[in-house]
């Protein structure tokens, strides 16, 4: 039963409360402990990453295991892993300020990311205390490299409908046959998270070793983008898996995926945030130096304009990722439990509303940046010579993986209705109070009390009665075919994401 604080820390909440500032967490209340763990990553990806990036671009994975193995012996890999099984034990607030710095090359960042979030998460969050020894400890330090083995050619966005097949055999295990495809760290991964369907039906997942007869994996991906990682299929022929290898239980591996899901979103939102800073700041030298009817291109107002509206969408997406660190670390020590399995999971599933609403600002976001930067650049943009092109091309699959964001523009209204409906969250009430304010004579706002942000604290005031008065007008209008209205269910997205940020 949650707790009277717990009741307090609820996804999808900051639409019908009100939110004090003081409890919102920001860059700037970072602890020493953060900015420690923030240098090391900067330092990491200065010294390490970037002066080998023309190397892996050439697709030297010898090198990205090198790299994977130096990134685990900073600790960067197991900010969430108890140090029992080699991990640092840190909060979600330490893992965004690492994929912050991260992101700065992309290819890299994927290959952290399949690696971090993708492998060892839900083996740390589902897998048996036998299973955790005998895998995190090679993962998070980098010494076994993982993947993540969801998508197939028939099935991305529809991930359940998986064909690989997991036959059970009198003895308990079981006999993995399939392929599945853009799996990132395919082609040099150790250990595979892998999803099939036992007896044809039941969608598990499976840890499964590389080493294992009938484990390979296909030629390199031809990409757009990301070019120093390694996107392959992989193919399970007649593979062995013995019982203690099942990752959670028969059946339930859409709780697997769906919660790596949710973290993953979440993690991307972080790493566009960073890129996108590091983004401006290229772009900002760039004008700076560039001279046109012999001035600095810095000068021209059109480029002061495109300058601050970069940074003015980077700023609003920085500050709704270090809200929802906050929120998500709140969430689990108010469980009272410590930052255990358990209550990182049940924090990660309440703050799922806010983990799409990320994933998919936070894709959008870099990529009007990356586009900006281009032009700033012009000419010199669209060519190989200078990173913006490079930048450009890395970052459009980030409105395509962890969910594409037209999957996401679904799930963010469809789970807050349903949570409304279930009664977790008092949207409802808070509608049908907004009904009888509109039917009064004068409809209430916040008054501007000459405090800092008043104006823009009663526009996000009625940015909220707008939500709740649409959402209801769409519950009542369609009932339970609202399902079905996707283009409804965007435009609601899109006001939800623009009042969270």
């Amino acid at each position: 039963m949650a707790t009277a604080t717990e009741q307090m820390i609820r996804g999808g909440a900051w639409l019908i409360e009100h939110s004090d500032p003081s409890t919102v967490m920001t860059p700037e209340h970072l602890s020493d402990e953060h900015r420690l763990i923030g240098q090391t990553a900067a330092e990491f990806i200065d010294n390490e990453v970037l002066p080998a990036v023309e190397r892996l671009e050439q697709k030297d994975w010898a090198l990205n295991r090198e790299l994977v193995a130096k990134c685990g012996a900073l600790g960067l890999l197991g900010t969430n892993v108890p140090e029992e099984y080699g991990g640092v034990d840190l909060d979600k607030i330490a893992t965004l300020v690492v994929s912050e710095q991260l992101s700065r090359y992309s290819s890299f960042g994927a290959t952290f990311g399949a690696q971090a979030n993708l492998t060892i998460l839900p083996i740390y969050m589902f897998g048996t205390d036998d299973q955790k020894k005998r895998y995190l400890p090679g993962l998070v330090s980098g010494q076994q490299v993982g993947a993540y083995c969801l998508s197939e050619s028939g099935s991305g966005s529809d991930s359940l409908s998986a064909k690989t097949k997991a036959m059970r055999q009198e003895d308990g295990s079981f006999v993995l046959s399939g392929e599945k495809m853009w799996i990132t760290n395919g082609g040099f991964a150790d250990i595979y998270v892998v999803f099939a369907k036992v007896d044809g039906e039941q969608f598990t997942a499976f840890i499964v070793e590389r080493a294992w007869p009938g484990v390979s994996s296909g030629k390199e991906e031809h990409k757009m983008g990301l070019h120093g990682s390694s996107t392959t299929p992989v193919i399970l022929q007649d593979v062995t898996v013995p019982a203690a290898n099942v990752l959670g239980d028969v059946g339930k591996g859409h709780k697997v995926a769906f919660n790596v899901l949710n973290f993953g979103r979440f993690k991307l939102g972080a790493m566009c945030s960073g890129g996108s800073r590091a983004v401006i700041g290229e772009a900002t030298k760039y004008a700076a130096t560039r001279k046109q009817f012999g001035v600095a291109i810095a000068t021209f107002g059109a480029i002061k304009h495109k300058i601050g509206e970069m940074t003015s969408r980077q700023y609003a997406l920085e500050s709704m990722m270090y809200r929802t660190a906050g929120l998500i670390d709140a969430r689990v020590v108010a469980s009272g439990e410590g930052h255990g399995a358990q209550p990182m999971l049940q924090a990660l599933e309440e703050f799922a509303i806010e983990a799409s609403i990320a994933k998919v600002l936070g894709s959008e976001v870099i990529d009007y940046i990356l586009d900006e930067n281009v032009q700033i650049h012009g000419g010199n943009g669209y060519v190989r010579d200078y990173p913006a092109e490079g930048h450009y091309r890395d970052a459009r699959v980030n409105r395509i993986f962890e969910g594409t964001n037209e999957i996401n523009r679904l799930l963010i209204p469809g789970m807050l209705m349903k949570r409304a409906l279930k009664g977790e969250l008092a949207l409802i009430p808070a509608a049908m109070k907004l009904q009888d304010e509109i039917m009064s004579p004068a409809m209430s706002l916040p008054e501007d009390d000459g405090a800092a942000l008043a104006e823009e604290s009663r526009a996000v005031s009625a940015f909220k009665k707008v939500v709740l008065m649409l959402a209801g007008t769409a519950m009542q209008r369609y009932g339970e075919k609202l399902q079905d209205e996707q283009e409804v269910l965007s435009y609601l997205a899109d006001i939800l994401i623009d009042t969270y940020a």
